[in-house]
């Protein structure tokens, strides 16, 4: 992430000779980069460069510590890694889509700096700038104005949807473009060293989201092609290496449940209640929590679209400039020289093969962790169009990266200014202290915040209550009202009351999991000590399998074993104790006002 003396252009031992023909379309006072070979070297341009972008970066952050979390996304980076601490393993005693490279680096980062939403949200900062200034690494090969310009796309794009939340995905987009730098750097340098690095980092980046298995191999097939029998080797061997976390997992889970976990589960079982229409509607906001935040939208007064017609465009320009990046490099439009060509064609072949992630679930999150490689890459596409057509004169080497970054910047105005610029102001606003924080939760020093006070107050009356009546090792389960719509989950509520054991498999709920006839959810309640079962997510509706009640035998455990112990504004958030003989209702039976929205029965069968 540092930049180079120009003395590099002479002294780099294994770049002689070629760093003229890499600056050959850039200011000549600039320096050989990083992923062309050239060592690490302070510049005081460097230094600003970095400044500058690390500024727009950290310009929302305060804002983001304290905003609202996912509260099952979010609450399951809390408490999966908790899980792990005490030796419990993924996929045989708890419920993980993903690799567990994530959890067990997690694990040891609460270990150090304490079991904190703010550490969680930390070590979600630190993947979002490794993403970041990532892109800040290939591009710079386009000189400094467009390596900025790329990552404040970069951070417009990845800080907005899902906040600090220390996710999977992002980790494993970090390290799978660091990857990409360190292979296109060994092309050039031919130093085995670099290509064990990026083989190590892809690894990995693989035991966090073994699902990136296709965009990082044709990510370094495009690196490597040239000199594929020199990479081979190191590059196949490291990534074995850096698999590792993942071949503990098989030996201690177990192939079988391994297999269930990261394939048949999420690729057959949770396609049919999660997957979204693609494209998405045009007359409406297919995703759930996308249509719950448009109720009550961030200030933006600015003349935009609609949101549905805004997710609607930007799922087809998110398609055609994935494709339309690595064919620009392979047809080698703009007549760029090797070395940027190589970059590119790597770089683009990363962001293509992300493509599925947009496909199975186009909403605004999923648009965007696809959009975050190929559309900052876009920058240098268009740099390289600008200067074939323009003079290489001093000026015009500047202005093309400067209208690249403009026309990236108002491509995203257009097209996703809710999804990016409304998002990034909001947060800002709020670290600014021009907005009111939203609302608090809070438990012997463990926070989590949510943006609507009815639900934050349902939780904080629960807090003293559940307190009273439950002792250390009690077994608690969190689900919705209604068991037969495992819809979402307010996996939080775990978090903040870490001495209860969760007591179910299902500690992330989704439809076609947890409410499955048979799934072992209804045998989980029949062995909890208390339930906390809300309302929050009733009105959960998606063009999907989510909005068809599954089976009654879980609600038919609740009303079998537990008797309702308390209900918090009317029966947002119901609290349930065991009793003997059960008292007779579930969840889905208690009377009040929610859910708001009334859910479609199963269609008959037969």
């Amino acid at each position: 992430m540092t930049d180079h003396s120009e003395d590099d252009l002479d002294t780099d031992s294994t770049g002689r000779g070629s760093a003229e023909s890499v600056l050959t379309d850039l200011d000549p006072t600039e320096s050989v980069p990083f992923v062309l070979g050239g060592r690490p070297h302070r510049s005081l341009k460097g230094t600003m460069s970095l400044l500058a972008l690390l500024a727009f970066t950290m310009l929302p952050v305060r804002g983001l510590y304290r905003g609202t979390g996912s509260s099952l996304e979010e609450g399951f980076m809390l408490v999966f890694p908790k899980l792990v601490q005490q030796g419990k393993v993924p996929n045989v005693d708890f419920l993980h889509l993903y690799g567990t490279g994530s959890l067990n680096v997690l694990a040891g980062w609460y270990w150090v700096f304490g079991y904190t939403l703010e550490a969680q949200r930390t070590f979600g900062l630190l993947q979002h700038l490794l993403i970041i200034f990532g892109l800040y690494a290939l591009t710079r090969a386009w000189g400094r104005i467009a390596a900025v310009g790329a990552g404040i796309v970069a951070a417009l794009l990845i800080m907005t949807p899902i906040g600090l939340s220390a996710l999977a995905w992002h980790g494993a987009v970090g390290m799978a473009l660091w990857a990409v730098v360190f292979a296109v750097r060994a092309r050039t340098t031919a130093a085995r060293s670099d290509w064990l690095v990026a083989g190590l980092i892809g690894g990995f980046a693989l035991s966090f989201r073994p699902d990136m298995a296709i965009a990082i191999s044709i990510a370094f097939v495009g690196a490597t092609w040239a000199q594929r029998r020199q990479a081979a080797v190191p590059l196949i061997g490291a990534g074995i290496v850096g698999l590792i976390p993942m071949w503990i997992h098989l030996i201690v889970a177990g192939p079988g449940p391994v297999i269930e976990g990261l394939i048949i589960d999420p690729v057959f079982n949770l396609r049919a209640g999660r997957e979204l229409p693609t494209p998405p509607s045009f007359d409406r906001v297919d995703g759930a929590l996308q249509a719950i935040a448009e109720g009550n939208p961030p200030w933006w007064n600015l003349p935009a679209l609609a949101p549905n017609h805004q997710l609607f465009f930007w799922f087809f320009a998110v398609f055609a400039i994935a494709i339309a990046v690595p064919v620009a490099a392979w047809r080698n439009v703009g007549n760029r020289n090797p070395q940027q060509r190589g970059v590119l064609i790597a770089a683009g072949l990363l962001g293509l093969g992300l493509l599925p992630q947009a496909l199975q679930r186009p909403d605004s999150t999923h648009l965007a962790w696809v959009a975050v490689v190929s559309w900052p890459l876009l920058i240098v596409v268009i740099v390289d169009l600008i200067r074939t057509r323009v003079p290489q004169q001093r000026a015009a080497l500047h202005a093309a990266p400067l209208a690249a970054v403009a026309s990236l910047l108002a491509l995203l105005l257009v097209v996703a200014p809710f999804y990016t610029y409304r998002t990034y102001l909001l947060h800002t606003r709020v670290a600014v202290g021009n907005l009111p924080l939203p609302f608090l939760v809070e438990r012997d020093g463990r926070r989590f915040w949510f943006s609507d006070p009815i639900v934050t107050n349902a939780f904080n009356d629960l807090i003293p209550e559940l307190d009273a009546i439950s002792d250390p090792g009690d077994r608690l389960i969190v689900g919705t009202a209604d068991l037969s719509r495992t819809v979402y989950n307010d996996v939080s509520i775990y978090f903040l009351f870490p001495e209860l054991e969760p007591g179910t498999f299902f500690i992330e709920m989704d439809p076609g999991l947890a409410d499955a006839e048979g799934s072992g959810l209804a045998e989980d309640i029949a062995e909890a000590d208390f339930l906390v079962l809300t309302n929050v997510w009733a009105g959960w509706v998606e063009p999907n399998e989510s909005v068809t009640r599954q089976s009654q035998e879980h609600n038919q455990a609740v009303a079998d074993n537990f008797c309702l112990r308390a209900q918090f504004e009317d029966n947002l958030v119901l609290l349930f104790e065991r009793c003997e003989g059960g008292g007779g209702i579930s969840g889905a039976d208690v009377a009040g006002t929610y859910p708001t929205i009334p859910v479609p029965e199963p269609a008959p069968t037969g």
